[in-house]
């Protein structure tokens, strides 16, 4: 009986306690003065997928796809549509592609299983888009997307499945052609052939 007692009238300096704090806290992580606003659901959603390679800086200084042009539109007889956005060189001396995937059926579709590839260690990440490459007709070379050290493709993953009429957007990294190179040969397995220019 006590020790209930001991403990109910520790609660009221418990309570002024916990009120100080969540007020110091609060005044702390407000979004006036310098600090950074909160960025919401939507700048988290496009760190999470990794598809902000070869795009602008946003505010936060996170990259974001470009969206303002389109390069290709490639319309396959299997349900899927690939808007290529963006076709960059990096200082590093690499090519990033950036696009969107639209399930253009009346039904949920899962990605093909091709776009993936057929290497072990790139199917252990699941779906991705590691099967494109490129062609560069004029010098005869085909570009395929790069790995990591641990093998695994530099390319979205993880789609697993899209509803009908929904878009999810992509990259993918290559290997730079030469500077002389204007335009390559997008090849998505199972979709027609597009040309892209380069940037």
């Amino acid at each position: 009986m006590s020790m209930w007692k001991r403990s109910r009238s520790r609660r009221p300096g418990a309570a002024v306690v916990g009120a100080l704090t969540l007020a110091l806290a609060t005044t702390a992580c407000g979004t006036g003065g310098t600090d950074t606003p909160d960025q919401g659901p939507a700048a988290s959603t496009s760190a999470a997928t990794g598809e902000g390679k070869g795009g602008t800086p946003g505010e936060d200084g996170a990259t974001v796809p470009d969206t303002s042009r389109t390069l290709a539109t490639i319309n396959g007889s299997n349900g899927f549509q690939f808007l290529v956005h963006s076709a960059a060189r990096d200082e590093g001396g690499f090519l990033t592609v950036t696009g969107a995937i639209t399930n253009t059926s009346p039904k949920g579709l899962a990605p093909r299983v091709v776009w993936s590839g057929q290497e072990k260690q790139v199917r252990a990440t699941g779906r991705s888009l590691a099967g494109i490459t490129l062609v560069d007709k004029n010098e005869k070379k085909r570009y395929y997307v790069l790995r990591d050290t641990d093998g695994y493709p530099l390319t979205t993953t993880g789609i697993d499945r899209l509803d009908a009429g929904e878009t999810v957007t992509f990259f993918a990294q290559f290997p730079a052609p030469p500077a002389t190179t204007t335009e390559v040969d997008i090849l998505v397995p199972e979709m027609p052939v597009a040309t892209i220019e380069l940037s």
